[in-house]
C-alpha cells in the first residue's frame, strides 16, 4: 500500500457553520477523489470543542496547526477568514505547498460525488 500524500483542507467554518461544514466535507471528498488523504480539523474539532468560547477556539486552531505540520500541502478554498489566513501563513513559515482552489470547481462543496472537476492536484 502506497501512503497517499495528506493534504490540509483550509476553508471557512464560521459565520454559516452548518453550511460551511458541509461544503468542506464536499472539499474533503474531492481530495480524496484525487487520491490525497484529506485533513480538515474543522470538521473534527467542534465536535468535542465549543466554537464559542473563545479558550476552546483557540485550542481548536493550535491543534489545526499542529496537524498542518504533518501535511504534505495546504488546499484553500474560497475567501480567507481571519483563522485561514493564519493557517496559510504557518503553511508559508514552514515552506508547505499552499495551492488555491475555486470552490465552484467543486461543484459548491456539495457532497458525494462533488469536485469531479475540481483543479486540484496533488502535486506530482
Amino acid at each position: 500500500m502506497s501512503e497517499r500524500k495528506k493534504m490540509f483542507i483550509c476553508s471557512p467554518f464560521r459565520g454559516d457553520m452548518e453550511g460551511n461544514a458541509r461544503k468542506a466535507a464536499g472539499y474533503c471528498r474531492t481530495a480524496w477523489e484525487k487520491g490525497v488523504l484529506p485533513i480538515a480539523p474543522h470538521l473534527l474539532f467542534p465536535q468535542f470543542l465549543n466554537e464559542g468560547i473563545e479558550a476552546e477556539r483557540q485550542a481548536g486552531l493550535a491543534m489545526g496547526l499542529e496537524l498542518l505540520l504533518c501535511c504534505d500541502g495546504v488546499w484553500v478554498f474560497g475567501e480567507a477568514t481571519e483563522g485561514m489566513a493564519s493557517e496559510i501563513a504557518f503553511a508559508v513559515e514552514h515552506g508547505i505547498e499552499v495551492r488555491f482552489v475555486e470552490p465552484e470547481s467543486v461543484e459548491g462543496g456539495s457532497g458525494h460525488g462533488a469536485g469531479a472537476g475540481a483543479d486540484a492536484s496533488d502535486g506530482e
